[in-house]
Order: structure tokens, then C-alpha cells, then sequence
């Protein structure tokens, strides 16, 4: 998906929300459990109700990997479902994968060829060797993990090295790489006071930004610090919505909480 395809989705929907696929089964209904699938049951409940709300979503590969072969396929049916169904939504495998060389070339061949993701995300840590197989592919994003919402965050990434904080090197560096115009940012909505310094750095890349909501963080602060011309953040919100109701009703609470943040973004894009 090209960035201009997302942006007119933010524009049509007047919603910039991403939401997080996280299936535990030990949260979802328990009346799921019955299914044949009960991760892809829930995962498809979720996407039907929601779907005119948000423009993304986002499996967290790990909660599907947990289920050994069966969890892999579920994650590969719910991609499916969402590419056939509603081409149009940006998707986003949360993988945080990042390794050199032809070790990255088959992780990005694994969810931009085989799974068809739209994106995945990725550690910067080992340089530009390990980031760089994931841009060379047209039309895919890499997104970058840059200022966390975690405790630990604060172990390295915000260390001054040099005179300069560690993750706004990450950034500077990350615009030399081939391809950077392919590169999205992970930004935690718990570090919305930061935001400004990182767009004086990358003032037109989207950000992706975890944490609203379960996490804490403040949709109004992000957007004032961070929006720019064209939007550009896609706030993630997913235990807030997807386990908003255990009950039967799961799927309608869901899109009623969703509504509310979208009706929230709807204010802001409107001033």
C-alpha cells in the first residue's frame, strides 16, 4: 500500500486508529472456544464490527506464535480475511523482527510476500544491514522501533551518547538508508512530550503510537506534539477495545469503543 492509499483512508473515515489483534484465549468469550478456530472467530467478530472505524490493525505475532502451527494459521487466515475483504486497511505485522542480511531478507519475505502485510516492525539495533532488506520492497513499510512506551525504554534509548540522545541518533541515521522513504517510526504515546523533538528530526513520516488507553497515554498530547500536515500517527489502542466485553456482545463493545476514540480523532482533524 502506497502512503498516499493510508492517507485517504485517514481522510474518508476521519479516523487514524489502529487496532491491536492480540488474542490470548484466556480472555477472549469463552463461548469461542468452541470453534473450530476460536482465534480467527475472534479476530473476525472484531475486524466485521470495526472495520468502518479504523484504519488498521495490528497481530502482535507473538500472541499467535504462542499457539504453535495452529496459531501461525490462524494469523495467516486473518490476513487473508482482511486483504479480501477490505483491501483498503493498512496492515501491520508487529513482529519487531531485525537481523543482518539474508536472515531479513526471509523475515521480510515471510510477511510481505507470504502473509501480504502492509508492514512489519522492526529493532534497529544492528544497523542499517538488518533494516535495509525490509525497505528494498516496493510499496512496504518498515516500522521502526524509536522511543518506546516501556519502563525499560529509559535503559538505552533515551541515554545521551555524545552529546545527543540515543534514539534521535536512531532516527537521523535511519534517513541516510536506502529506501528510508519506506521507513514509519514506533513513538509510545507515554513519551508525547518528545514528540516535538522527534518531528523536527522526521517532521513527515507517520509514527506509529502504542499506548493510548490501557497504557496511559494521552490521544489530545500526541496529537498536539505530533500530527502533521497529513496526519501522520496511527494510534494504536488494543486491549482497550478488543477486551472491552468478554461476554457475548464482545464484538459490538468493541466498536462502541472504538467509535469513541474515532469520534474523539473526528474532533481533532476537524479544528
Amino acid at each position: 500500500m502506497k502512503t498516499t492509499e493510508l492517507i485517504q483512508q485517514i481522510q474518508k473515515k476521519k479516523s487514524f486508529l489502529c487496532i491491536g489483534l492480540d488474542v490470548d484465549l484466556n480472555k477472549i468469550p469463552q463461548h469461542l472456544l468452541k470453534e473450530e478456530d476460536p482465534i480467527f472467530a475472534f479476530n473476525k467478530a472484531i475486524i466485521d464490527a470495526t472495520h468502518h472505524l479504523c484504519v488498521s490493525y495490528k497481530p502482535n505475532t507473538a500472541f499467535y506464535e504462542a499457539y504453535g502451527l495452529k496459531g501461525w494459521k490462524a494469523l495467516e487466515k486473518t490476513i487473508n480475511y482482511l486483504n479480501e475483504k477490505h483491501p483498503e486497511i493498512f496492515t501491520i505485522a508487529d513482529a519487531k523482527r531485525g537481523d543482518i542480511g539474508n536472515t531479513s531478507t526471509m523475515y521480510a519475505k515471510a510477511f510481505f510476500e507470504d502473509l501480504a502485510f502492509d508492514s512489519v516492525t522492526v529493532a534497529p539495533y544492528m544497523g542499517k544491514d538488518s533494516v535495509e532488506p525490509f525497505l528494498a520492497f516496493e510499496d512496504k513499510h518498515t516500522i521502526l522501533l524509536a522511543l518506546t512506551s516501556n519502563q525499560g525504554a529509559f535503559d538505552f534509548q533515551t541515554k545521551t551518547v555524545d552529546g545527543k540522545e540515543l534514539y534521535k541518533q536512531v532516527l537521523e541515521t535511519s534517513k541516510t538508508w536506502k529506501n528510508s522513504k519506506n521507513l514509519m517510526y514506533v513513538v509510545g504515546a507515554t513519551k508525547a512530550e518528545y514528540l516535538a523533538d522527534i518531528r523536527k528530526i522526521i517532521p513527515n513520516s507517520f509514527l506509529l503510537v502504542p499506548g493510548v488507553g490501557a497504557q496511559g497515554g494521552n490521544l489530545q498530547d500526541v496529537c498536539k506534539y505530533g500530527m502533521n500536515a497529513h496526519v501522520g500517527l496511527l494510534i494504536n489502542s488494543s486491549r482497550g477495545i478488543i477486551y472491552a466485553s468478554n461476554n457475548e456482545d464482545f464484538a459490538q463493545v468493541a466498536a462502541s469503543k472504538a467509535a469513541e476514540l474515532q469520534q474523539e480523532m473526528q474532533t481533532i482533524l476537524s479544528k
